[in-house]
């Protein structure tokens, strides 16, 4: 998550001098996750097949490879040139993670089949200290050093874990089986799951490519401090992501209900990120940094219930329980996380372009207030549905007819 989040804050001005429109921009992030969508949904179904352990240490080591690549990337004539090998470097790079993310997944989950919210929660502390390490340290490593330095560095940590991971990591046998993402996708709740997953992703997308601008133009803040702004949003998700993966495990009626509020949370606060002009609220540098903290909570809140949920609509659905369905969720997972990460920066982009930074992200937020009214309604429709079925039972029909056939 390192090598994913140095880019925020000092990326989009690099590229601006190399000729880069903000959209241009918002399109190399968004291809990243394009690539990443389609690669996971491949790799999720054959995870079986290529084994667990060996995608996860092959995409660490093709990620650490290309994230060095990327750091001699400033050394290119600008222009077309420049903007046609990001591309291609981020497109190999969405590989690898889409590679070591799906099976991650997996592998977690098999482990820990009990407590998956849980053990997510508290994957996502180390997730978030990625997010919370990776502006500040490539801030800093960018103003000390230049371009090159924060990409090397870290390209060369990751390949110093991958013979680590293969000595640690357990290796996972499993059967293949006959479910597909086709039939997974088909249920109404993981559709909806999914929705929940695009929205979160195209809002959080949205802040690479704009935010990092507009904390420069707006508060005047120099480049190594712009990466300090980020914590207040990677700080409140990973210290509140394992509470809400432990709640969401001891209490499971809860998940559906902090789906809901997460995503109508989310959405206020990107209402009020800006502010959204229509407030006639002046920007201020302490309620960006508020409403940045209370996003990073709402994001726990809808993403960690989500991948639980997916499982157990799965399994009440009769899908075979193992590695080769954890497969299936994770991979789906990545991908439509991936989906609207590639929405959220190129849509997010061309909007900053045209309306601006207050504009854009008040009309982002609309992905969370869709999935969060959504997500309301349908588990409204379900509680009344099957309150109904409670109090008649088909049992009590049948029996009630033929009590009064007997009668007649």
């Amino acid at each position: 998550m390192i090598c994913y989040s140095i880019l925020g804050p000092f990326f989009p001005s690099e590229a601006e001098k190399k000729g880069a429109s903000n959209t241009m921009i918002g399109l190399i992030f968004g291809c990243f996750a394009l690539f990443n969508f389609s690669t996971s949904l491949i790799l999720g179904n054959y995870l079986t097949d290529i084994g667990a352990k060996f995608m996860f240490v092959a995409g660490m080591f093709v990620s650490g490879c290309v994230t060095i690549l990327f750091g001699i990337l400033d050394k290119v004539p600008s222009g077309p040139v420049f903007i046609g090998l990001c591309f291609l470097v981020r497109a190999m790079d969405a590989v690898g993670f889409a590679a070591a993310m799906t099976a991650s997944f997996s592998i977690l989950a098999k482990a820990f089949p009990n407590n998956i919210a849980t053990v997510l929660g508290s994957l996502e502390i180390f997730t978030g200290l990625g997010l919370v390490l990776g502006p500040p340290l490539g801030g800093f490593l960018y103003q000390s050093f230049g371009y090159e330095v924060p990409f090397i560095t870290l390209g060369c940590i990751v390949l110093v874990l991958v013979p680590v991971n293969m000595c640690i990591l357990p290796k996972y046998d499993s059967i293949p089986s006959k479910d597909s993402f086709w039939k997974l996708i088909r249920l109404p709740k993981v559709l909806l799951l999914c929705l929940t997953i695009f929205s979160l992703s195209a809002c959080l997308g949205f802040l690479d490519p704009t935010m990092s601008l507009f904390i420069l133009s707006k508060f005047k803040l120099p480049a190594g401090y712009v990466g300090l702004v980020f914590l207040g949003l990677a700080l409140s998700y990973s210290l509140s992501s394992p509470l809400l993966g432990l709640l969401s495990d001891k209490l499971p009626y809860l998940r559906k209900w902090l789906l809901v509020s997460g995503g109508l949370i989310t959405a206020l606060c990107f209402f009020m990120l800006g502010p959204a002009p229509i407030l006639h609220i002046e920007s201020q540098l302490w309620m960006f940094v508020l409403m940045l903290v209370l996003i990073g909570f709402s994001l726990g809140m809808s993403a960690i219930p989500v991948f639980p949920e997916m499982l157990q609509c799965a399994y009440e659905n009769g899908f075979e329980e193992g590695l080769s369905l954890l497969g299936l969720v994770s991979g789906l997972f990545n991908a439509m996380w991936s989906l609207g990460a590639f929405a959220g920066p190129t849509l997010g982009g061309f909007l900053n372009d045209k309306l601006g930074f207050e504009w854009a992200s008040a009309i982002q937020g609309g992905w969370a207030l869709f999935s969060g009214l959504a997500a309301g309604i349908f588990y409204i429709t379900e509680a009344t549905r099957r309150s109904s079925s409670l109090q008649n039972p088909p049992g009590n029909n049948e029996e009630r007819t033929h009590l009064m056939g007997s009668e007649t």
